[in-house]
């Protein structure tokens, strides 16, 4: 029964009533999670067609981050961001496909995930509470970028190969000056142009935002330096920078996704 007599409670009862609170859904995102890890690690056995790439997802892949200490807080995405490649997921586990390792991680386009893509009626049931954690899909070939196994490094799949983009430090006597991007110009980190600096058509680079194995954001740059023959796609690469190529090595142009984490090619080479 509710005292009419008592206006408010007080700071403990209200308190503990928000504990109470906070314990049942830390339990039921307890449930949620273990559910989660238990279908993705069951085995599969769809097969892949041609030029297509078998995998399961988990759709809330990005709404979580783990700090060093150890600790994962909820990041929800899709409240507050319009930007669909750092909300959407992009991690999924391959099930089949040609020339990739059953199991291994592989990282697809924002975009793939969409009705026509999708595996109905495969271990959970459509528009099914269950379907808003796993969901199965068949992507082409040409929506996957890279693939990796373990502790491994990410390996690019034909067209794209990785690389970063080159910045020009600011040389003036001010302080706090942030360097300058160097337009359609990349640092190329694998494939027959790795180690050069390339001249690319407008717009070629795209960077994957991830989730990394640590539980933080991580990112990669893909482009199409020889085009895509089968798709009928234009080389990107255009033009090798011998003369940038030079000052990347020598440090006096850095190379990174964004200004704010350019650095000398040596500081990139050491942290990896």
């Amino acid at each position: 029964m509710l005292d009419p007599k008592r206006r408010s409670s007080s700071k403990e009862v209200t308190n503990l009533i928000q504990q109470e609170g906070e314990q049942i859904l830390q339990g039921i995102d307890n449930i949620v999670t273990i559910k989660k890890t238990s279908q993705l690690l069951e085995e599969d056995n769809l097969v892949h067609v041609d030029n297509r790439i078998v995998v399961k997802v988990d759709m809330k892949s990005k709404d979580s981050h783990t700090f060093a200490s150890g600790l994962v807080i909820r990041r929800e995405r899709n409240f507050n961001n319009f930007n669909r490649r750092e909300t959407q997921p992009v991690n999924c586990i391959v099930i089949s496909g040609d020339g990739i390792p059953k199991d291994a991680e592989i990282l697809v386009d924002h975009n793939a995930f969409h009705e026509t893509n999708r595996v109905n009626d495969y271990k959970n049931s459509f528009e099914s509470e269950d379907s808003e954690i796993v969901r199965y899909y068949s992507l082409a070939r040409y929506e996957c970028f890279a693939w990796r196994t373990g502790e491994s490094d990410w390996v690019p799949l034909y067209p794209f190969q990785f690389g970063l983009r080159v910045f020009q430090p600011y040389k003036g006597l001010l302080d706090g000056i942030e360097p300058q991007p160097l337009k359609d110009t990349l640092y190329v980190l694998s494939g027959d142009l790795k180690g050069t600096v390339v001249k690319t058509v407008k717009a070629a680079d795209y960077v994957i935002i991830f989730q990394e194995r640590t539980g933080r954001e991580g990112s990669l740059l893909v482009f199409r330096p020889n085009g895509d023959e089968k798709r009928k796609l234009e080389e990107e690469a255009i033009a090798i920078l011998h003369s940038e190529t030079k000052k990347v090595i020598s440090g006096e142009l850095l190379i990174g996704f964004t200004i704010q984490d350019a650095k000398q090619l040596k500081d990139i080479v050491s942290n990896n």
